[in-house]
């Protein structure tokens, strides 16, 4: 299974939801960078899950052992090896779906690209519990990035019909992120915040699902990052955003919305201030080219409804070899997008990060 990613910095994944452990080994972090470890756990309990009515409650503690690349909170240069435990599995839950594959989840092309031997238990490999390790090794890089002025921070810009409040493309408010990523639902405005509350746990109770669109920033980026064509920002971003399981669509500045309108609204003309190059909007979201301007890297991921709802659903039986109707059970989001906040604040700092490492740019 291709479970790696990175150019310079390079992150491989391994285990599966209903396995002993999950983890990751990440080659060429830079050696002697002090990580504070108590704001690395910080960052990863806000994926974990078991924290709120309107998330799984499979709880999990999410403390990374490290086996090697860290030594007394310090990076040492040799490849940085970590497992999570899986200690809150509840395999019976799925002992139905060898023979029933689960409607929009990868149960039924996992089978015919593997064979009948995947384990698919929890989604197996497929499954969002392989964030975590993301997390751990993407919280690493931002502790990284901030230390050089890059910051990055995202919200839910929308669930369902419930849409946060508007954040500026050219001065994003990264202290209104910072302050709301803690919250149960990561929206700016309280208001939204608590409609989107009392609508995820209604399809809770429901036993259905919804999807949401999760928009992140990331400020302090120096222009001239990246490169044209096919290995641009755009390009290795999306490629592993991509990665999380749920994603559906990856979107920069204005997106596609932007793509509608007239060229006279989405140029981005230049100016001067104090010296520096700016731009009077922001909608090409920081890239042009495929290489950063020094605005503001602005970009939309839309996560899908979860796939596992508690309604009975049309699928088919490979022993019988007839239709038959499944109703899942388990512990499952009602809304993914909540939780994956971090995890696309985690991969797009470590793309970022391995940018940087084109540069050969000093991170000590």
């Amino acid at each position: 299974m291709s479970s790696s990613f990175g150019k310079n910095l390079t992150i491989s994944v391994f285990g599966a939801s209903h396995g002993k452990a999950i983890g990751a080994v990440v080659d060429g972090l830079p050696c002697g960078i002090s990580i504070d470890e108590a704001a690395l756990a910080r960052f990863m309990k806000r994926r974990a899950p078991g924290q709120s009515l309107i998330t799984t409650q499979r709880k999990e503690a999410d403390q990374p052992i490290f086996l090697s690349g860290l030594v007394n909170g310090k990076l040492s240069g040799s490849p940085l090896a970590f497992y999570i435990e899986n200690t809150n599995q509840q395999s019976k839950d799925y002992n139905n779906l060898r023979d029933i594959p689960r409607p929009s989840h990868a149960d039924y092309t996992a089978r015919m690209r593997y064979g009948e031997a995947v384990d698919m238990r929890g989604g197996g490999h497929f499954s969002g519990r392989l964030t975590a390790p993301l997390c751990c090794a993407g919280g690493i890089a931002l502790q990284i990035l901030k230390a050089k002025g890059i910051e990055i921070g995202a919200h839910l810009k929308q669930i369902g019909s419930v849409q946060d409040r508007t954040i500026s493309f050219t001065d994003p408010d990264m202290d209104a992120l910072q302050k709301v990523s803690h919250e149960t639902v990561a929206m700016v405005s309280s208001q939204s915040r608590l409609r989107a509350i009392t609508y995820i746990d209604e399809l809770r109770q429901e036993g259905d699902s919804t999807g949401g669109i999760i928009e992140l920033f990331a400020t302090g980026l120096p222009a001239g990052l990246g490169n044209p064509n096919f290995d641009g920002i755009e390009n290795r971003l999306s490629q592993a955003l991509f990665g999380i399981p749920g994603v559906k669509g990856v979107a920069f500045g204005s997106g596609f919305d932007g793509c509608l309108d007239r060229g006279s609204n989405q140029n981005d003309p230049f100016r001067l201030e104090n010296g520096e190059v700016r731009t009077l909007n922001n909608n090409s979201g920081g890239i042009q080219g495929g290489i950063t301007n020094g605005m503001p890297l602005v970009l939309k991921v839309g996560m899908k409804p979860t796939a596992s709802i508690a309604k009975v659903q049309p699928s088919f039986s490979y022993e019988a070899g007839a239709n038959t109707d499944l109703q899942i059970k388990g512990r499952h989001d009602p809304c993914i997008a909540v939780r994956a906040i971090p995890v696309v604040e985690a991969v797009t700092a470590l793309i970022l990060l391995d940018f940087l490492l084109d540069n050969n740019l000093k991170l000590d």
